[in-house]
């Protein structure tokens, strides 16, 4: 590959390539060549263009080459023309300059010499003379120069030579020459092959065979009545219409003077445009002609009569071009915005106008809107540039609505317009102004991370980037931590997002401040005020306050004396919801029970009450189990199992006590302790008993005025809660007194039930008793006995309050 460089005097850069490079390969160096700086330099600010509507070259930024797009044929865009020049123009858009790069397409031997069919027939008459010619097919190679045909060849009997001469444009014709005479009788028809030959390296060659059929005597060949047929026609002539009319004639009758016309030597354009009428040599346009495509056409048109003799002539068709082309304008470069301050000069678009028409029809002249501080100057070839004439002021005209009007001087002319506005930019003289006055939003706690919240909207009325804003969230602090580390915004589109997820029950709403900053220079802000409300969500369960869940697995002992009536208040499920509103309130659910029917529970106090008297029948040991749900979407639940123990006496409630199973927990000693304390108690109490059992007999044995006695618990206290907001109560007290009275020898024992509103102290109080007593001979008695009052404690048990501290253990005392 052979690239070579010429800077013209002009300034204009020439370089020449070779056709059918690779695609992507170095045209040269531009950037070097034409002193161009391209660091910093982006693509959106250099602009090639080389016109017609395939680009074959671009830009490497990166490097400054100019390279090839795809692969270049220099036939297909230069066809027949000895020099292939593309015109290229390199716009500097940041600078406002125009260069122009001239590539030269060379010939290279890319194509062989190829003949119009691969088989030909040519009609000899036997009478011909040694030393006749007669006209054969001609070889087309695209290529140029040496490249193209130079030599033909004929093979195939020695009858026959070649002729060949070189024509007015450097194009060679072979015509067959007869060497011998013809004897039809001998041999009527002769196979030749003709091959031509281009001038590359390596050569190319093509070939066609020739049927030369021998004929009987035809003495007379056709003639045209004119050598070269010379035809000027207007390129706006309907298809159809007749170009031409050739005339060959025949002295000779019959067959052997009838002509057939035919094309000879066109191209493959000459046959797609115009048809051949072979019987009246009309001569037809078939489809609509074009200047700009083509501005004439040469061809041969062939005579041949019923002998085969035959005479060709040229036709020539000339196109004489009409106003059919409007100009056309395409806008280079152009800035749609400039200072106010721009100085007169300061070029704001380069446009290229053109008009593919040729003459006075493709030249044009340009106007703009009158009063307008613009004008168009031409700078090079087809390039204009549009520059301002005076100092622009924006505080009278804010933009500009241009119309370029571009005419050709054609009758009648046709002209092109072309709009395009200009702003004019202004200081930053305006503060952002968001949309609200305040902001409020709203959002769910247990949000994602990332979440996106809300977003705020600030507009500035200055331009580009006097009105670019920017947010951010103005430093504050919010309780030990600052409020962006709970919150982030979008610099860009004031889309605020959560850092965090937000727990109602931690925090419930978030104050802080915005500022709206824009990109002018000084930069202007304003600030607004955003509330951040966190809204609630059902992210807690109820917990259970009493009775407190076990730490070993056992459960809480709750007593009910048998003699309950229905609607009795054994005990009350307490718990509570961290959440607030309807995801807080709480409803309670009997969900098993070891006697169904036996308790009812409150929806939504949580007490359990006997729905019944209890019987024989009933289990000593009752299990509840209680569902505690919210009332949210969905709802959460929690459970608690509650043990109920039945008994009417003390001895029963301690044997009940006894055989319910205590929750210990390994980790503290207070349970310890509290077993110890009722065991202590409990031997205090059989004592007791065992003394007034002693008591009681020596009694009998020496009054003898008893003969029976009887104990009767006339109650069991029940369990009160007491106590709000984490205190729990809990008494039981057991506090009864004692009337022993002599009656008919009968004692009374009765123990009633004391006040359970009374909060006991740890005094006992007894009543003195007076005991009369008559000792006869040998035997002693009671003669009146009288207890007036025994109070006795049987058991008295502390108030029991538990106190919930922060660590969630609870705290006897």
């Amino acid at each position: 590959m052979i690239i070579t460089v010429l800077e013209k005097a002009t300034g204009q850069i020439h370089y020449s390539i070779p056709e059918e490079m690779q695609k992507e390969s170095v045209v040269g160096n531009i950037a070097k060549d034409l002193g161009l700086d391209i660091k910093g330099t982006t693509d959106s600010k250099i602009h090639v263009g080389c016109g017609g509507r395939v680009q074959y070259f671009a830009w490497n930024y990166g490097s400054g080459h100019l390279y090839t797009t795809g692969r270049i044929d220099r036939e297909e865009i230069c066809g027949r023309l000895e020099r292939c020049l593309l015109n290229c123009d390199i716009i500097v858009e940041n600078k406002m300059k125009l260069y122009a790069v001239e590539v030269e397409i060379e010939d290279i031997n890319d194509n062989a010499p190829r003949f119009a069919s691969r088989d030909q027939r040519l009609k000899i008459s036997e009478t011909a003379t040694p030393g006749s010619k007669f006209p054969l097919p001609e070889a087309r190679d695209p290529d140029l120069s040496t490249n193209s045909v130079q030599s033909y060849q004929l093979t195939g009997s020695n009858h026959f030579s070649l002729d060949v001469q070189m024509g007015e444009n450097g194009a060679r014709h072979a015509e067959l020459v007869l060497e011998k005479s013809l004897d039809r009788e001998e041999q009527s028809v002769y196979d030749l092959i003709l091959t031509a030959t281009d001038g590359g390296d390596p050569a190319r060659s093509g070939t066609v065979q020739l049927q030369v059929i021998v004929l009987d005597a035809n003495d007379n060949a056709p003639v045209f009545s004119q050598r070269v047929y010379e035809v000027n026609v207007r390129e706006d002539i309907s298809k159809g219409t007749t170009v031409c009319i050739v005339r060959a004639t025949d002295l000779d009758e019959g067959i052997n003077g009838e002509i057939n016309y035919s094309f000879k030597k066109m191209g493959e354009t000459v046959s797609q445009t115009f048809l051949l009428d072979s019987a009246t040599g009309e001569i037809t346009l078939a489809r609509n002609l074009d200047y700009e495509e083509s501005p004439f056409y040469e061809f041969e048109v062939q005579a041949e009569d019923g002998g085969g003799l035959s005479d060709r002539s040229k036709v020539l068709i000339k196109v004489a071009d009409v106003n059919d082309n409007a100009p056309q304008v395409e806008i280079i470069s152009y800035i749609n915005s400039i200072p106010e301050d721009a100085l007169p000069g300061t070029v704001t678009a380069i446009l290229n106008i053109q008009d593919q028409d040729s003459g006075n029809n493709g030249k044009v002249f340009c106007s703009i809107d009158a009063n307008l501080p613009f004008q168009l100057k031409k700078s090079y070839n087809n390039y204009y540039n549009f520059i301002t004439e005076r100092v622009l002021d924006r505080e009278q005209v804010a933009s500009y609505n241009i119309t370029i009007t571009v005419t050709d001087h054609g009758m009648p002319p046709l002209s092109t317009t072309q709009i395009f506005m200009l702003r004019i930019l202004d200081t930053n003289d305006n503060y952002p102004i968001f949309s609200e006055s305040t902001y409020i939003s709203y959002l769910m706690e247990n949000n994602p991370r990332g979440a996106s919240i809300f977003s705020l909207n600030a507009n500035d009325p200055d331009w580009e980037e006097n009105a670019r804003i920017s947010y951010s969230i103005i430093e504050s602090q919010m309780t030990d931590s600052p409020v962006s580390s709970y919150l982030s915004i979008n610099s860009e589109s004031g889309v605020v997002y959560a850092l965090h997820s937000f727990d109602y029950e931690e925090i419930r709403e978030i104050r802080f401040q915005v500022k709206a900053q824009d990109g002018g220079s000084p930069p202007l802000s304003s600030n607004i005020s955003v509330t951040l409300f966190i809204l609630d969500q059902n992210d807690n369960a109820p917990e259970i306050l009493y009775p407190s869940p076990p730490t070993d697995g056992s459960t809480g002992v709750e007593l009910a004396p048998r003699s309950s009536e229905p609607g009795y208040l054994v005990t009350k499920v307490v718990a509570v919801d961290a959440d607030s509103g309807q995801n807080g309130w709480l409803s309670y659910q009997l969900l098993k029970a070891t006697e169904p029917g036996l308790f009812t529970l409150g929806l939504h106090t949580g007490e359990i009450r006997t729905t019944r008297f209890f019987l024989e029948k009933d289990s000593l040991k009752q299990s509840l189990v209680v569902l505690v749900k919210d009332n949210g979407q969905p709802s959460l639940s929690t459970s608690v199992t509650v043990t109920v123990v039945l008994a009417d006496s003390i001895p029963e409630i301690l044997s009940d006590l006894s055989s319910v199973s205590t929750p210990v927990d390994p980790q503290s000693d207070l349970t310890f302790y509290l077993v110890v304390a009722v065991a202590f108690v409990s031997c205090l109490f059989f004592i007791f008993l065992f003394a007034l059992l002693v008591l009681k007999l020596r009694s009998w044995r020496n009054s003898q005025m008893f003969d029976s006695g009887s104990v009767n618990f006339s109650g069991v206290p029940v369990s009160q809660y007491v106590g709000i907001d984490g205190v729990r109560a809990f008494l039981q007290s057991y506090c009864h007194e004692v009337y022993l009275t002599a009656d008919s020898r009968k004692s009374k024992f009765n123990l009633s039930k004391a006040d359970s509103s009374s909060v006991l102290t740890n005094q006992q109080t007894r009543d003195p008793i007076p005991i009369d007593e008559s000792i006869g001979d040998g035997s002693q008695t009671f003669n009146q006995v009288t207890w007036h009052s025994l109070l006795f404690c049987c058991v008295n048990v502390k108030v029991l309050t538990l106190k919930w501290n922060a660590a969630s253990q609870p705290i006897v005392t």
